[in-house]
């Protein structure tokens, strides 16, 4: 249950909730558990999760999902589940149910029906379009900032690059509407700012220019330059592929929420396919927790079907998994390797997003009032700038190298892991 926190605040908050004398009514059958906390306002909180889709709905005022009341109440009934005699469901917890029940067959019924293929293809050209006339008035927007200099963007406000990035969401380019909000995130008065702006601009313009080419390009390329711009894939159809079969180490798991959205990043390494993979799990507050629990730190056994690219990294689990410790691993013997291993991979996509390495035998040290990574041939890469758990490495180091599990990409690295006494930690 702890593992469907959002976070460790939330994780201490519902253990403190997990007891009889916070709830004043609670009950379960079947297919819920609900019930009523008391909290500060003179009603309580009603609380009640959907126990076959692993949903929660809670009357609190929190925005993250899923709260601490029904964290609390999941491990209360995990606990001491004969104390919820009360098997029939209020009206509040009934119409919920009801209500979900009735959208999973409105889903079904749509999947069900007969594609009109006529209206797609219109569907489609129309979108195409749409995506045309937003890249154009992008393209003019990149030539205005070159025509008139660099020297004035530091001026530039946050509506400047986000009524871009939103006239892109509205040109139903996602992927580009992101690399224009990546611009404004740049800090403006740092050292040698122009040269990532040019560069993220530059990758911007790749995209755009490699996207037009159209069909002249290979397949797999063609595919990941459209996911680049913002169409998607079908992950029912992706999942009928034959995927790659293996022990994957779950490196890292990292969470971010914007607006009422909660993406979760889980860094997959192969441990015998040495492939690297992403897999993503989207939900929103009042809607089903993604089924599939992973756990940052163990190791999974598992098929992994990757989307198509150049140079595979985002992946679907296929099949059922199981968590097992996690194990000792292959790692790339110093920073020579990872720096041919990037080479390789810029050659086939220049533009393409950070992925997970292990290094053997880093260590961290300080040169320059910077961090860095030193191996065993003394060659040395930077640590990646904002890195926040640098002293916690130290610690953990000692001055000695560890194996270390790495994301990022040319020459910047974030270490994720570290190998310290056979056990592999967290960063």
């Amino acid at each position: 249950m702890l593992s469907l926190a959002p976070d460790e605040a939330s994780r201490k908050a519902g253990k403190a909730l997990a007891g009889a004398a916070k709830w004043v009514s609670k009950g379960a059958n079947e297919q819920a558990l609900w019930g009523e906390c008391q909290g500060s306002g003179s009603k309580p909180y009603q609380t009640q999760i959907d126990l076959a889709g692993t949903a929660f709905k809670c009357s609190c005022p929190s925005r993250k999902f899923p709260c601490k009341h029904g964290i609390g109440l999941m491990l209360l009934y995990a606990r001491e589940s004969a104390t919820f005699t009360d098997n029939t469901p209020p009206s509040w917890v009934s119409e919920w149910l009801e209500k979900r029940a009735g959208k999973e067959v409105k889903k079904q019924e749509k999947e069900d029906k007969p594609v009109d293929e006529a209206a797609r293809d219109k569907r489609q050209l129309a979108r195409q379009q749409k995506v045309e006339d937003g890249i154009n008035e992008l393209l003019l927007w990149m030539k205005d900032i070159i025509r008139n200099g660099l020297l004035q963007l530091p001026e530039k406000g946050a509506s400047y690059w986000e009524t871009m990035a939103r006239r892109m969401v509205d040109a139903q380019a996602s992927g580009l509407a992101a690399m224009v909000r990546g611009l404004s995130e740049i800090n403006f008065y740092s050292e040698g700012w122009q040269h990532t702006f040019m560069e993220q601009l530059l990758r911007i313009y790749l995209v755009i220019q490699g996207f037009r080419q159209g069909e002249t390009l290979p397949p797999l390329l063609q595919q990941e330059l459209r996911t680049l711009v913002g169409f998607t894939q079908s992950q029912e159809a992706l999942r009928q592929e034959k995927g790659t079969k293996d022990t994957w180490l779950i490196l890292n798991k990292q969470v971010t929420e914007e607006d009422n959205l909660t993406t979760e990043k889980y860094w997959l390494y192969g441990l015998h396919s040495y492939q690297p993979a992403l897999v993503l799990q989207f939900f929103a507050r009042g809607m089903s927790r993604p089924q599939l629990l992973l756990t940052a730190g163990m190791s999974i056994e598992a098929e992994l079907v990757f989307f198509p690219s150049e140079i595979p990294l985002r992946a679907l689990i296929k099949e059922p998994v199981t968590n097992n410790n996690l194990q000792d691993t292959y790692g790339l013997p110093g920073w020579e390797e990872l720096t041919a291993a990037e080479t390789s991979l810029a050659e086939k996509m220049p533009v393409r997003s950070e992925r997970p390495y292990i290094v053997q035998q880093l260590t961290p040290v300080q040169h320059n009032m910077k961090w860095w990574l030193k191996d065993s041939n003394d060659r040395i890469m930077p640590v990646k700038d904002g890195f926040r758990n640098i002293w916690k490495l130290l610690s953990l180091s000692g001055g000695q190298p560890l194996d270390m599990a790495l994301l990022g990409k040319e020459q910047e690295y974030e270490p994720l892991g570290v190998w310290h006494n056979g056990v592999y930690k967290l960063l």
